[in-house]
Formats: structure tokens, C-alpha cells, sequence
């Protein structure tokens, strides 16, 4: 079981507290940080000083540190144009010797969208198809051939398909909670599929629909890595969980049911639930990444039990 640091900077965090973040985690050992996409805070919050770009980002944070993984939970289809945003993860693979991993969404939220005037279509599965089949695409692409393709929403013409990325392939996570597509999509694309903020049973649920729709499509099931994202709240007393869940605007009792909130020996035993079902790797959401004490007690008491 791995834990990897997720973070919300829409809420409120610049790059310098990012940085601070991704290296704290590297310190601690943490196998990975990831990253929100979104240009708009939500749930009231004033999102002061505003919005970060992943990809910017995570460039810097390519060069700032030197272990840690890195990438986006997820990025949103909607902001890029595929052919752009594999030229961008592959430049941010390179600068950071191979650590990237793309997240790839359809993109969700309308009103980050007219904020900042971003087309928001309302055929948004279908362009997330397509990104991936380009993205992909301009990676495989042997060096000194070329790369077309012919969509409904997008047209590659001779693409020379270059940088390629250190890595081959990318890693690349796709997730939620549809039935039907998401499944089909994580079979064909996906090295990791993620369950977001979801039960250990809505998760075995979903998790068995990907594994037969990886056999479906000739893969072998435990080649692809299951995971979740869950908000975590620790605490070494009830005073101190319950003051970390005050600072992020949440009960108690409802982190303890929704996610990994409590004691380090709770929390080590409901991961050991998700391990159960087949979760590999857990993505801590951390709402108030200026408490770092929070991140030691995590990788002091329960990332050394896993």
C-alpha cells in the first residue's frame, strides 16, 4: 500500500505553499504528489490568492524536487487541447528524469468555466475519447514517423509527435463512478483507475466492473493499479482530529464515515479495508496544506504501519 498527498490549491494555496507541501512529502516519504486541476475555489471558500496552474506547477515542482511523483488528480479535458497537453506532460516528464503520472478527466464544474472563459461543451465524455486516443497517440508514435488522426471534436495532420516523455508510457489514472464508460475508457487507456471519495463497497463495485472490462478487452486485470482518494483528518487525540476537521469545515463523525478520519490505528485499519478489495495506493486529501504537523503524524504513525 502506498500513500500519495493529494491537494486543493483552488481552496487557497499559492506555489510557494505547494512547494513547501511537495517537499515536506518527499522528506517524509511519501511515494507521490498530486494535484487538484481547477481555476475556481468551491464551498464558499475565497480561494485567496487564487488559482495555480497544475502544469505550471508541477514544472516547478519537477525542479524543486527530486523523488517524489508527481501529477494531476485530474486534469480536466475541457482546459486543453490534447496535442498541447501531451507536449506539456512530456516536457514536465523530462525536467523532472521521469516522474510524472497524468490524471485525465472530462472536466465537471461549469461555473470554473465561465469564470474565466473556458468553452464548456456539453459533450464532454466523447472530447475526453478522443484526448486520450491523441494524447496517447503522439506518445507512441515511433520518432521520425508521424502521427494523424480524425475525430469529431479534434484533427491531427503529420504530427512529427514530438517531445517524447522519459518515461514509455506515461503513467496515466482515470477514474470515477460511471457504469459503463469510465470502466470501458480505464480498460483500454488506464495504467491506475482511482475511485474518488467513495465505500470500501461502492468501490469493490466499480473496481470489478473495470477488472472485466480490462478482461473484456484482453488485459489481464491485475495489471491495471486500483486506488482511492479519500480526505484524511488524523489525529493523535480526539481534541486534535476534532480541531483539524473544524479547520477544514467538516464534522467528525461524518470524515470518520466518508473518509480517514480519527486515530492513526483507525485510519490504518480502514486502509486495511481498501486493501482488501484490491486498493493499491491511497491519495490523502489534505484541505489545510499549511498544517505540515498533520503530514508527520500521518508518515510517523501511518504510513510506517503499511
Amino acid at each position: 500500500m502506498k500513500l500519495r498527498i493529494f491537494t486543493e490549491p483552488q481552496q487557497g494555496a499559492d506555489y510557494d505553499t505547494l512547494l513547501t507541501v511537495a517537499k515536506t512529502a518527499e522528506e517524509l516519504e511519501f511515494d507521490a504528489f498530486f494535484r487538484s486541476d481547477h481555476y475556481l475555489a468551491m464551498g464558499g471558500a475565497d480561494g485567496l490568492p487564487g488559482p495555480t496552474d497544475a502544469w505550471i506547477t508541477l514544472a516547478g515542482l519537477a525542479r524543486e524536487t527530486s523523488r517524489i511523483r508527481l501529477g494531476t488528480l485530474v486534469t480536466a479535458a475541457t482546459f486543453r487541447l490534447p496535442g498541447p497537453l501531451a507536449i506539456q506532460v512530456a516536457q514536465v516528464d523530462r525536467m523532472s528524469g521521469g516522474r510524472v503520472e497524468l490524471g485525465l478527466g472530462s472536466g465537471w464544474f461549469a461555473a470554473e468555466h465561465t469564470a474565466y472563459g473556458i468553452p464548456f461543451p456539453t459533450d464532454k465524455f466523447a472530447r475526453l475519447e478522443e484526448q486520450l486516443a491523441v494524447v496517447t497517440g503522439l506518445w507512441s508514435t515511433k520518432v521520425g514517423d508521424t502521427f494523424d488522426f480524425e475525430g469529431e471534436h479534434y484533427r491531427l495532420v503529420d504530427s512529427p509527435a514530438l517531445p517524447k516523455p522519459v518515461q514509455d508510457p506515461v503513467p496515466l489514472l482515470i477514474g470515477g463512478q460511471g457504469a459503463t464508460r469510465t470502466p470501458r475508457l480505464a480498460a483500454e487507456y488506464a495504467t491506475e483507475f482511482n475511485m474518488p471519495f467513495s465505500s470500501v463497497e461502492d468501490s469493490a463495485r466499480q473496481f470489478d466492473r473495470v477488472r472485466a472490462a480490462a478482461q473484456a478487452r484482453g488485459r489481464r486485470p491485475e495489471d491495471l493499479i486500483y486506488s482511492n482518494a479519500l480526505v484524511a483528518c488524523v489525529g493523535a487525540t480526539d481534541a486534535e482530529v476534532a480541531r483539524r476537521a473544524e479547520a477544514i469545515g467538516r464534522d467528525v463523525d461524518e470524515l470518520k464515515r466518508n473518509g480517514l478520519a480519527g486515530s492513526p490505528a483507525e485510519v490504518v485499519d480502514k486502509i486495511g479495508r481498501y486493501a482488501e478489495i484490491g486498493t493499491g495506493r491511497v491519495y490523502l486529501q489534505i484541505l489545510d496544506p499549511h498544517d505540515l504537523d498533520h503530514l508527520e503524524l500521518i508518515a510517523a504513525q501511518v504510513q510506517s504501519r503499511l
